[in-house]
């Protein structure tokens, strides 16, 4: 991409740079300092969820409000978000169609642990966008992928779930396993494991079919969880047939295909899915879906449906290790009604890709004009730029990359 000598990266005037930008946050922020303090006496690590302490900064900004493309921090300081909640606001901060629709169920009802008529609009919708039939609800992708996991060990009688290299599936134990020298181990930071996920889990990378082939062949793997398009290390796209190639021996193997959509939902209203006519035995989603609220889906073939019917009982259906007590609540589910009726429309889309067409064309233009051997890579409304002249073709290349 970049034709002209590279522009060499000063690491000391970085350093430098980065130790002003601190100093000039920390004398901005004072009351967020302050909150932060204050927090430690009885939040660990002075935030609600330790996730919440991984920024540049020497403390996390504290929020007032939030609304739309921007938020407000408690020094007053306004924002444009281009992070939304790690896409868990996706739709926007707060949009008026999913909180009018919101604050209407509040006073209807939160959760009855029985079923409303919103959950079958919901499913009605997202077959017609997916185009798998049957849908059940859970509150986080998390847990959609946790069941759907489940499920498919049951269905098929197969001990092993496939994973690719630096995926992200939520906080799905079988998920966190990175190839390491050529030999799968359980990533660094994984937190009180209850087996080595070496046990349960293969894990190969992305966009290599005589691996997948390898991997697959022995038959004793119930399902490939994959993104259609790698997002969490960064956007990686499948190299052209891989997919194909990927549902073929799938099929071939006896071996369920899971696609996760979480992420990728920002292609289009059908996500990745919808958008490329995919063939996935079972799908899930969360985190926009519900503008913010906690919900998540997932959903199967006809075929796998009609499995899981005949081989549930009534007896023991709260002990299956699937659902929850607020799994499917009117809450959540009325959110996702809004936000699939009304937000995540295909008008929606048609505005926002030709925003991100231009965000990344402006990227590109700074990368060009100052010689940096960086690339930036596009998925529908979403984008990213790597410290590498070539787009990484795996997770392992894109976890190389970072810097």
């Amino acid at each position: 991409m970049v034709s002209r000598q590279a522009t060499e990266i000063d690491r000391e005037r970085l350093q430098a740079l980065i130790k002003e930008e601190q100093a000039m946050f920390v004398e901005r922020h004072p009351r967020s300092k302050e909150l932060f303090e204050r927090a430690k006496s009885h939040l660990i690590a002075g935030v609600p969820m330790n996730w919440m302490v991984k920024w540049a900064s020497p403390y996390p900004v504290f929020v007032e409000s939030a609304n739309g493309a921007r938020f407000k921090d408690v020094d007053g300081i306004d924002y444009v978000d281009l992070c939304l909640g790690d896409t868990g606001a996706m739709t926007g901060h707060s949009p008026a169609a999913s909180t009018a629709r919101i604050k209407e169920q509040l006073d209807r009802g939160i959760t009855c642990m029985l079923p409303t008529e919103n959950s079958l609009y919901v499913a009605e919708e997202l077959t017609r966008r997916f185009g798998l039939p049957y849908w059940q609800f859970a509150l986080t992708a998390t847990d959609a992928n946790r069941f759907s996991l489940r499920l498919a060990r049951r269905l098929t009688g197969r001990p092993y779930v496939l994973v690719f290299n630096w995926c992200y599936h939520g906080t799905v134990d079988e998920s966190f396993i990175i190839l390491e020298d050529g030999k799968a181990r359980a990533r660094h930071g994984n937190c009180g494991p209850q087996i080595d996920p070496v046990q349960t889990t293969k894990v190969i990378e992305f966009n290599d079919i005589e691996a997948l082939r390898k991997a697959l062949a022995p038959g004793d793997v119930a399902c490939v969880l994959a993104e259609p398009v790698m997002t969490n290390i960064g956007i990686v796209h499948p190299a052209p047939g891989y997919l194909d190639a990927l549902r073929e021996i799938t099929k071939e193997t006896g071996t369920l295909l899971i696609l996760d959509e979480t992420h990728t939902i920002c292609t289009g209203p059908g996500g990745y899915t919808g958008k490329y006519g995919l063939k996935p035995d079972m799908l899930t989603i969360g985190k926009p879906i519900g503008s913010g609220i906690p919900g998540a889906a997932y959903g199967v073939t006809e075929d796998l449906a009609k499995k899981i019917q005949e081989q549930s009982s009534v007896e023991v259906c709260d002990t299956s290790g699937i659902g929850g007590t607020l799994a499917g609540n009117a809450l959540s589910i009325a959110a996702m009604r809004a936000t699939l009726e009304d937000v995540l429309t295909e008008e929606a889309y048609e505005k926002t890709i030709p925003l991100c067409d231009r965000f990344v064309e402006g990227v590109e233009q700074v990368i060009e004009e100052y010689r940096l051997p960086w690339t930036v890579r596009q998925l529908g409304c979403r984008a990213e730029y790597w410290f590498s002249e070539q787009s990484p073709v795996n997770g392992g290349e894109a976890a190389a990359a970072g810097d």
